[in-house]
């Protein structure tokens, strides 16, 4: 049986003040790490190709950047454990060396019996390659763009444009992601709300640094772009947050803004567009999810549609992030 394959192209006092200041930092302005499915270590992959083996074990085969191919063993770990300080997260193996690390034998990977058979499970976003192993198992290889630049702005080093690989492990069902759009403080700004459950728990980690980066392998990022809005045409990246302990939820309005992770700290308009999407690394080792959302436009107060729309995502807001501090003052 042939490997599943797929081949990657160059793919104070004022009110205001007060609630930008509680947006950004709600609002991590450097980009969360890859605390993803599990991340491949290489970028900008090509060529690339899964097989699992009846041992459980998978290999990833791919050309890296420099034209060299490269096959990656990785196994020990499925799905992903709810949010427990003292318990470690569930987390992959990995062998680079084809074998030589885990069978010291270096030409293992040419000898690696793929069993694996077409995949029929459920829509992953940023699909690669996908397939069901012998035992009902699915394994899975996802790519995307995780380090744009916030606010619109393009790449300006290779890094922040470079394609991320990670590599699922899962049985049962996914992460639920949910993502909703609405109005904040009264209508003043365009916001978005949603969360991350998994297996009935709330998905959160338990600290971050002083920028908002997950200190812990159970903390995941989301990542949210805006459509045509006014960075431009097309999906543009606005910034990443966190979901949070201990709800699983997030929120967050837009607003012009001066990021401090943009060169020179440039005056940036609001970044409200007309869908919204958010990118989310799975918990554990389980797929990495994406939501999406229309915008709601300019709230106008006086438009009976837009007055009950608002009374309805209010009582939404209040469901879904009930018990989070901090999204209770956002309304």
């Amino acid at each position: 049986m042939s490997l599943a394959s797929f081949d990657l192209a160059l793919w104070g006092n004022n009110p205001i003040v007060c609630r930008l200041v509680a947006v950004a930092l709600a609002a991590v302005l450097l980009t969360p790490p890859a605390l993803a499915s599990e991340a491949v270590s290489d970028v900008n992959l090509r060529v690339v190709t899964l097989g699992v083996n009846a041992r459980g074990e998978a290999l990833v085969s791919y050309v890296r950047e420099n034209g060299q191919p490269r096959h990656v063993l990785v196994w020990g770990a499925i799905n992903g454990l709810p949010p427990t300080a003292d318990v470690p997260q569930v987390h992959f193996n990995w062998d680079y060396a084809g074998g030589w690390r885990k069978h010291h034998d270096g030409s293992y990977w040419k000898r690696f019996k793929n069993a694996c058979q077409p995949y029929d499970g459920p829509y992953l976003p940023f699909l690669v390659t996908a397939c069901k192993a012998p035992d009902g198992t699915y394994w899975a290889v996802q790519g995307w763009q995780r380090k744009l630049p916030h606010r619109g702005v393009d790449p300006w080093i290779p890094a922040q444009s470079a394609w991320r690989f990670d590599v699922s492990h899962w049985s049962g069902d996914l992460a639920q992601l949910e993502l909703y759009a609405d109005w904040a403080f009264g209508g003043e700004a365009q916001g978005i709300f949603g969360r991350l459950m998994y297996a009935g728990a709330a998905v959160h980690g338990f600290g971050t640094t002083k920028n908002g980066v997950p200190t812990d392998s159970y903390g995941r990022g989301l990542y949210i772009d805006t459509f045509d809005s006014a960075y431009g045409p097309g999906w543009k990246r606005e910034t990443s947050i966190v979901f949070r302990n201990p709800t699983g939820a997030f929120c967050y309005s837009f607003w012009p803004t001066n990021d401090v992770s943009l060169p020179g700290h440039p005056s940036r308009p609001a970044g409200d567009g007309t869908r919204y999407r958010i990118s989310v690394v799975g918990p554990g080792v389980t797929p990495d999810l994406m939501a999406e959302t229309d915008g709601v436009g300019k709230y106008d107060a006086n438009n009976p549609h837009d007055v009950e729309f608002e009374h309805r995502q209010l009582q939404l807001f209040d469901q879904v992030t009930a018990g989070d501090k901090f999204c209770a003052t956002q309304h």
